[in-house]
């Protein structure tokens, strides 16, 4: 039997500890950290996530990076 995938409501299959936030006051932190530091900041990520209010985006792969930066969608940003 194959393990089941853990889907995040804000980073999809991506785990959450590899995603780190690009912008505002938790720049630097991982959406992980700010689930359990700031829950609704946490919530906004989510509702947001629906608007298309941001994106996430793989770092450099650089010796086996595997970090992803979120940060706010620019397209996003027009619409406003």
């Amino acid at each position: 039997m194959s393990e089941q995938a853990t889907f995040s409501p804000v980073t999809g299959i991506i785990d959450e500890a590899n995603v780190v936030i690009d912008f505002g006051e938790h720049e630097g932190r991982s959406v992980k950290e700010i689930q359990e530091i700031d829950p609704d900041f946490y919530d906004s990520l989510i509702l947001d996530k629906g608007e298309g209010r941001y994106a996430i985006k793989r770092e450099a792969y650089l010796d086996g990076n595997k970090t992803f930066r979120l940060y706010l969608n620019p397209l996003a940003q027009l619409d406003q």
